[in-house]
């Protein structure tokens, strides 16, 4: 079943270590494009993520979003002493040399200064493995999520395809009778005229006019088209280019079915086909 391209999903985990979360987010995009968000301390993972994204999408312009909020406790909390120490001396000293009043150091306005807290070591293992997974199970939930709104497209775009189908089988039945209308119309002009026609050139005129109006070839290749799109939106794989190409060659069959027109029912049935196919573009736009 063909998959939408726009989706989101969130996935999130708590453990002892913090709380990791993914958001997964695509729009339409021509080819595949992944931008990983991820902190500093787990950038190592941005290779696998592409990957993994990859082998599970084809098409869409995807933001992959990781946040990691690691946990805090006093023990995690460790002074620098040493680089405090030398603040506060350097601090004395300035005092002293300006000339001003010898004043206590606020410790909260130290410990804001950059390298007085020591950075906790983190075993960041079980972290990176942790967000692999959830990116799976978040991957999973988006994925569904494509499957959801693909279907919803396919029924659109399939309900289209029958009222182009039916627009063109309509119009084939009324050619008959277009022609034969066209004839009599053509015979009355020419009865009309003070000299009568020679019939060997009303003949030709009439051969000549059958011709142009001639649009079987286009009214099958339409037809073929239609079907194609119908087996295209049951298989499996992306098929969001096929179907793209498609509606370029509905289009092309339309504009000739136009240009031959000489009665105003093929003029509308073609005026009509342009509409459901721009509708089916559209939607097909959001197909990966």
């Amino acid at each position: 079943m063909p998959r939408s391209m726009t989706a989101f999903n969130r996935g999130e985990r708590v453990e002892a270590w913090g709380r990791l979360s993914w958001e997964l987010r695509s729009v339409n995009h021509r080819y595949l494009d992944v931008s990983p968000r991820i902190p500093e301390d787990l950038r190592q993972i941005e290779p696998i993520v592409r990957e993994r994204v990859a082998r599970r999408v084809s098409r869409g312009k995807m933001e992959c979003s990781l946040r990691f909020e690691p946990s805090v406790g006093v023990s995690d909390v460790a002074v620098n002493w040493p680089y405090a120490e030398k603040l506060i001396e350097a601090g004395k000293g300035l005092q002293g040399k300006l000339g001003l009043a010898a004043t206590s150091m606020d410790p909260l306005d130290l410990l804001r200064m950059p390298g007085v807290l020591a950075e906790p070591t983190r075993d960041l293992e079980p972290v990176t493995a942790a967000a692999l997974e959830l990116l799976d199970e978040t991957l999973d939930g988006f994925i569904r999520a494509r499957e959801r709104e693909g279907e919803h497209l396919q029924q659109l775009v399939a309900e289209r395809a029958d009222k182009l189908l039916a627009l063109a089988e309509g119009l084939r039945a009324q050619l008959p009778a277009i022609q034969q209308r066209l004839r009599e119309r053509l015979e009355q002009r020419l009865a009309e005229l003070e000299q009568p026609a020679d019939p060997g050139r009303l003949e030709q005129e009439l051969v000549y006019m059958a011709q142009r109006m001639d649009v079987d070839e286009e009214l099958d290749r339409l037809t073929g088209h239609v079907e194609e799109i119908r087996r295209a939106l049951g298989r499996r794989e992306p098929v969001g280019r096929r179907l793209d190409f498609l509606m370029q060659e509905l289009n092309r069959e339309a504009n000739t079915l136009g240009s031959k027109s000489a009665a105003l029912e093929s003029t509308n049935a073609s005026v009509e086909m342009k509409v459901l196919i721009e509708q089916m573009r559209e939607q097909i736009q959001n197909l990966e």
